[in-house]
């Protein structure tokens, strides 16, 4: 996920490369490495090299409804633009862009792609990630896991302030169906 560009610096604007992205990076922080795969197409800019491509990995998050861990598939579109430290011709140092979010070309003219597909791979994971779009999640009263069957605890009891809001919705279920059978 390291590529040289000293090469394409000196090339025109416009200059484009693409390159195959495999490995593994610490997406979360948490000491587990996922794997990443994906190409990239580097592109020489009047600035530095901007960097387009789509990545896939996974990485394991907490399901929103039962709580359990699982392997979720992410597929991370990156769009970075690197700016070099030095001049490549010269050697003399560059001025940085005062964007604090930079993404810079290292003194050796090797540009890494590892922070850049961290970031945008941690925007990628859900808010609410679900390891099916069908979990029924947990009982709120047992704990159960739904999804290994029913609990045992009494129906959804309903708030009495609520009570005649539900006796207008059974009225109403009542109606339909006394037409239906007309």
């Amino acid at each position: 996920m390291e590529f040289n560009v000293s090469q394409q610096l000196k090339a025109p604007i416009g200059n484009t490369r693409e390159c195959t992205v495999d490995g593994q990076i610490d997406i979360l922080g948490i000491g587990v490495s996922s794997k990443v795969e994906g190409t990239v197409k580097l592109v020489r800019t009047n600035r530095g090299i901007l960097v387009q491509g789509t990545i896939q990995t996974q990485v394991p998050v907490e399901c929103s409804r039962c709580l359990k861990m699982f392997d979720c598939i992410l597929t991370v579109k990156i769009e970075e633009e690197y700016f070099p430290v030095l001049d490549v011709n010269s050697g003399a140092m560059i001025e940085i862009p005062d964007d604090p979010g930079s993404l810079m070309i290292d003194d050796h003219h090797i540009l890494d792609l590892r922070e850049a597909i961290r970031q945008n791979a941690l925007l990628a994971i859900p808010m609410k990630p679900l390891c099916r779009e069908d979990c029924a999640g947990i009982c709120p009263t047992c704990g159960k896991d739904l999804n290994a069957g029913e609990c045992d605890c009494a129906k959804e009891t309903i708030d009495p302030r609520w009570s005649k809001l539900a006796e207008l919705a059974s009225l109403k279920k009542k109606n339909k169906q006394k037409k239906e059978t007309e």
